[in-house]
């Protein structure tokens, strides 16, 4: 029996994403039934084509089959940037001062909020419940992975950049430095607060945020230090992000600071590596050495569908794989991606 899977969230997924959003409780999924209700039913109305493409939010969930039970989830945004939801950021400047005079030399980083109407694809989403975090499967990889599969294979409905929002170092009670030194003298918001308005409505963001240039040199030191730096608990996706491909865009969360990784679609190697194949070549399950994602499209629900199995590609056009894998998957057409 083939153990995980992972598939397009559904509306009958709530009361066990909930139960997942609680061991993260971010913007992109929130430990609020009210929420989760709407993000699946969005997602639905994604997988199924029934809603705009730049409006499109696709949850997948990670599923442990001998449980019956969701363990994990991850998402990609096809769009953000609207006209009536900008994707907001902060651009991060780099400026060096010298007076001859003093013989003093300075550098400072500047920040500048910046808005796009048309902007890049999102990841972002992944939660793993905690149980199942050091399992020899790399779930959590499974999880990430399985995001970029799935861009290859409806390449045409994604930007032509995709970016990753990382979470900064934060207290532990979720206190942000940035926002306590910024936003909250602008907006008169806790971070919890504007984090969570900003999901719905960003206008207050446009109209009380200063346009001008701000020195960080101003704020205090607890704030500089985490501009731009990845926190702990985020430390291995940036990792990971940067070997496929991904680097430092110099913009951050205009709340958090989190630093923002990009990459163009088309060169992110998991989206290149992914290949599709017509009917492959079966051989019995435990036969293949090596392992890899593979996946199968369907017209409705599940809509989506992936697992971990044996995996080889003898040649550039086919694939083998092995008979529990084809028997799960059950379609002719079958996405491949193999692992390192």
């Amino acid at each position: 029996m083939i153990p995980y899977e992972i598939r397009a969230a559904l509306p009958t997924d709530e009361d066990q994403i909930l139960e997942v959003a609680r061991h993260l409780n971010t913007v992109n999924l929130p430990h609020d039934r009210g929420a989760i209700h709407e993000l699946l039913h969005v997602s639905e109305a994604s997988f199924s084509g029934t809603i705009d493409i730049n409006r499109r939010e696709y949850v997948f969930v990670l599923r442990d089959r001998v449980r019956d039970r969701v363990i994990g989830t991850s998402m990609i945004l096809a769009q953000l940037g609207r006209r009536d939801a900008p994707y907001i950021y902060v651009d991060v400047i780099e400026e060096e001062k010298y007076s001859a005079t003093l013989d003093r030399h300075f550098h400072h980083t500047l920040l500048r909020i910046g808005y796009s109407y048309n902007g890049p694809t999102e990841i972002g989403g992944l939660v793993l419940h905690p149980d199942y975090r050091r399992v020899p499967e790399r779930l959590g990889q499974f999880l990430s992975y399985v995001r970029f599969l799935f861009i290859a294979a409806h390449r045409p409905l994604f930007r032509p950049e995709v970016v990753a929002e990382l979470l900064p170092p934060l207290e532990p009670d979720g206190t942000s430095h940035l926002w306590e030194a910024l936003g909250r003298k602008f907006t008169g918001l806790s971070y919890a607060e504007a984090d969570m308005l900003s999901k719905k409505n960003k206008e207050f963001i446009k109209q009380l945020f200063p346009e001008t240039v701000i020195y960080a040199t101003l704020l205090d030191p607890q704030a500089q230090e985490v501009i731009g730096k990845v926190g702990a608990q985020t430390r291995g996706v940036e990792k990971m992000l940067r070997r496929i491909g991904f680097r430092y865009a110099h913009r951050v969360d205009p709340f958090d600071g989190g630093p923002h990784f990009v990459a163009e679609t088309d060169e992110i190697s998991l989206v290149k590596r992914t290949r599709r194949t017509l009917r492959p070549h079966i051989v019995p399950s435990g036969t293949l050495k090596s392992r890899g994602l593979l996946a199968a499209l369907y017209p409705g629900p599940p809509f989506f569908l992936s697992v971990l199995g044996g995996l080889d590609h003898p040649d550039d056009h086919g694939a083998t794989i092995e008979q529990d894998t084809a028997e799960h998957l059950a379609s002719e057409e079958i996405l491949t991606l193999p692992l390192d």
